[in-house]
């Protein structure tokens, strides 16, 4: 693998993480553009918020009412649901590139989970759809079909959704595919805490690339969730994290010069064998 070019300048990123309200689109999007305001003005160009932030993860709520809680995307993957009106804006004012996790309604009648990405001129659209499915997500959502790259400034960030950060080629085919950063929206269920707090930095140091992790926190048992959004830099080491518990807005800049050292270092990238698949040797002990 050819290294991609490192990008000319830092880029400040924040992850959130926040209690939704279960179905309450609208109400969301208002708290979710607070957020934003709050990320943009700590200085953030990118803020990340957790999985299926916009209508809740809480899948009693999902399964009773799919009509009220989806965001219906046109043929492109633009969404233009009038709800979202106040994320927009407050991308537009705060010059701040949103991404935040939605169920989604695409025109072929699939409904997945989704990261939405929200630019600074206030355009929504689906950015990636959720590929590894968790336990009773496959009752009511269908997988995505490709992985996806967000490309701000002159970083490369890849996106995934929680239970794909738990697999390592999930992370690697981002990094294969130039990836400077990996963004994550999520929900841990309290309990969770160390798997949480160990999959994405090893996704960070498997990769050599910073991470995002945002997570939900609260809410009612058992969809009660533990908070811990981190970013992550590219040997694992935390730059930041919040608490299990209360809304936070946690900011770190992502330095290139730490980048290129680090792949300098550690040369995982490009020292990777094309196939370690291949034939293996049995042995008796």
């Amino acid at each position: 693998m050819t290294p991609p070019r490192t990008p000319a300048a830092p880029l400040t990123v924040a992850t959130v993480q926040a209690t939704p309200t279960p179905g309450d689109v609208a109400g969301n999007a208002v708290a979710a553009a607070d957020l934003v305001r709050r990320a943009g003005g700590q200085g953030a160009r990118v803020a990340v918020l957790p999985e299926l932030y916009l209508c809740a993860y809480h899948p009693p709520t999902l399964a009773a009412d799919p009509a009220g809680t989806d965001v219906t995307a046109d043929p492109a993957g633009a969404v233009a649901d009038p709800r979202l009106d106040p994320l927009r804006a407050a991308a537009r004012e705060a010059g701040v590139t949103v991404v935040v996790g939605a169920a989604a309604r695409h025109p072929d009648g699939r409904r997945t989970i989704a990261a939405l990405v929200v630019d600074r001129a206030g355009a929504v659209r689906i950015g990636y759809d959720k590929q590894q499915l968790w336990g009773g997500e496959r009752d009511l959502f269908s997988p995505g079909g490709r992985g996806a790259t967000l490309l701000v400034e002159d970083w490369r960030l890849g996106l995934g959704i929680c239970y794909d950060g738990c697999f390592p080629e999930h992370g690697r085919a981002a990094a294969l595919d130039g990836a400077h950063g990996y963004l994550c929206p999520s929900g841990y269920l309290a309990g969770s805490e160390h798997r949480r707090d160990l999959y994405y930095a090893a996704r960070a140091l498997d990769n050599t690339m910073f991470v995002v992790f945002a997570n939900a926190v609260g809410g009612a048992d058992p969809w009660c969730f533990n908070g811990g959004a981190a970013i992550y830099d590219p040997q694992g080491r935390v730059l930041a994290r919040g608490a299990d518990e209360g809304t936070a807005v946690l900011v770190a800049t992502l330095d290139p010069a730490a980048l290129a050292a680090t792949r300098a270092a550690h040369s995982m990238l490009a020292d990777r064998l094309p196939d370690q698949g291949g034939q293996r040797a049995s042995m008796s002990g």
